[in-house]
């Protein structure tokens, strides 16, 4: 089958493209050619690589024709972020292409009240900032879609995208540094809230994984969303005890009020733990599991721990002592 990705060189793409070349498939992925994979693979030698500006593109009405030009059977999409885009890309492939897959997100959720959040109506509440509205519309516009009639569209919703050579959400909803040295050091660390707040992760592995299911199982997947995650998550008390232990240590957390914790942290690290973790995610994946016989290999902790071990060994990330051998 000829497949495109859009986006294809990043974190879900690293290990999405050398599946489908393995598979037999004819890859093309299209990216604006500014970075290589995460991580090489002889696969990549097969793929055709495509610059170009999908924002600028979008813009000047070109880039679905770009994409149809290609004449793929299926498309992955996996940086799209507003329903115009999605929708111009839809309105020029209906008719022409077997199968559109999408990359959206369990931001499409807002916070959590009945875990885990399936895809069914009613388990999630309604989201909340501009990245998380506009990927529940994409969703929910390709799906009337295929209902419709119209083009077989399928959107897979990863949780926080974990693997190597990227720094993981950390124990806190952000990406600050700073924690993994402190909790390395086994000092105390100062947790916004009670500790029970969740997080989702997913290895970009799994992700992959459902996309090539998905690929595979076409009718299956016709019409459907799928979270894209772990099966278990992680919440803040845990992880910060579990990331401790990597280090031989014993996590000491003091428990502070938002209003403190945004005042020892800089506006934009609070920012995105306050979006982490007021959102509170658990999410289902009985529903890929089911449809498309979806079986993640990483608990959220092994994929985490992947991703800093990288780190470290690549002297991008300072911690007051080495990992434990055990870990």
């Amino acid at each position: 089958m000829k497949i495109v990705l859009i986006g294809g060189s990043g974190h879900i793409g690293t290990f999405l493209v050398p599946r489908l070349v393995r598979a037999g498939h004819e890859v093309a992925n299209i990216s604006r050619g500014r970075r290589t994979a995460y991580a090489d693979a002889p696969e990549w030698q097969e793929v055709r690589q495509v610059v170009a500006d999908r924002e600028q593109e979008d813009r000047d009405g070109t880039f679905a024709d770009r994409v149809a030009g290609l004449r793929p059977e299926a498309v992955v999409d996996l940086v799209c972020f507003t329903p115009e885009s999605a929708t111009a890309l839809v309105d020029r492939l209906r008719g022409e292409l077997g199968h559109l897959l999408h990359c959206g997100s369990v931001w499409r959720y807002g916070p959590s009240r009945k875990v885990p959040i399936s895809e069914a109506a009613g388990t999630g509440t309604a989201p909340f900032g501009d990245y998380g509205i506009a990927k529940d519309r994409i969703a929910r516009m390709l799906a009337e879609e295929t209902a419709s009639g119209g083009l077989v569209t399928t959107s897979v919703h990863p949780g926080h995208i974990v693997g190597p050579g990227w720094h993981p959400i950390g124990p806190l909803g952000n990406l600050d540094p700073a924690v993994w040295h402190t909790l390395s050091a086994g000092e105390p660390l100062q947790i916004p809230g009670i500790g029970a707040e969740l997080m989702h992760h997913v290895h970009a592995d799994d992700v992959a994984q459902i996309f090539e299911r998905a690929i595979e199982r076409r009718d299956a997947a016709s019409g459907e969303d799928f979270n894209a995650v772990a099966p278990t998550a992680l919440n803040v008390r845990g992880y910060a005890e579990i990331a401790a232990g990597w280090f031989g240590q014993t996590a000491t957390l003091e428990p502070v009020s938002w209003e403190a914790f945004r005042a020892s942290t800089t506006p934009e690290l609070a920012r995105s733990s306050w979006e982490h973790l007021a959102r509170s995610h658990c999410c289902s994946i009985e529903k890929a599991a089911r449809l498309l016989g979806y079986a993640p290999r990483y608990e959220p902790d092994e994929a985490v721990l992947e991703s800093v071990r990288w780190l470290i060994g690549h002297d991008q990330l300072p911690v007051a002592g080495p990992l434990a051998e055990a870990s």
